[in-house]
């Protein structure tokens, strides 16, 4: 053991030291001001891949890199969707009702094909950027949101056919 006590000095040296590395540190550029080099850096390598190790916790925990399997329900709802404004304008001219309150304000009538299709476009894209975000969270506590994603595919899928059997009996009514 020493038996020398400890100088102001040698106490001064690493604060000093540290004074000196965080200068540095503080010399360095600001990283916020490259914009498109985080954008295209994040989307390569993004950060949070997972929620939070918090497992207790029940407050909502962004991630910036979701999995393939959400981006091909996504795919497939927005495809889905845009046949059923394809097909429900042909059934439309055909002679059917819309059966949707909502949408029935916006189709047939004075309204035009484009504001009927852009208004479900817009709503049906809103809705699934919503569920691919929150995809990790569960509605009421007890359902992921990703698995209602993919009900919702189903559903649409369903939808797509009974569309199509309604369009071939129109059409076999029409031909005979």
């Amino acid at each position: 053991m020493n038996p020398v006590p400890p100088s102001p000095e040698d106490w001064a040296a690493p604060q000093q030291r540290a004074l000196e590395s965080a200068d540095e540190r503080r010399n360095r550029p600001d990283r916020r001001r490259r914009f498109w080099w985080s954008l295209l850096y994040g989307s390569v390598r993004p950060r949070r891949r997972s929620p939070a190790r918090r497992t207790d916790d029940g407050r909502f925990h962004a991630t910036d890199w979701h999995a393939p399997h959400l981006w091909a329900a996504s795919v497939g709802i927005l495809l889905l969707n845009v046949a059923d404004a394809f097909m429900t304008e042909l059934l439309m001219s055909a002679g059917a009702v819309e059966v949707n309150p909502f949408m029935a304000m916006f189709v047939g009538g004075n309204n035009s094909i484009a504001v009927f299709a852009a208004l479900k476009m817009a709503i049906t894209s809103v809705c699934v950027i919503l569920m691919v975000y929150l995809a990790r969270y569960r509605f009421m506590r007890v359902l992921r949101v990703d698995v209602i994603m993919y009900g919702l595919l189903v559903a649409y899928s369903i939808l797509a056919i009974h569309e199509l059997r309604m369009i071939h009996q129109f059409t076999d009514q029409h031909l005979l």
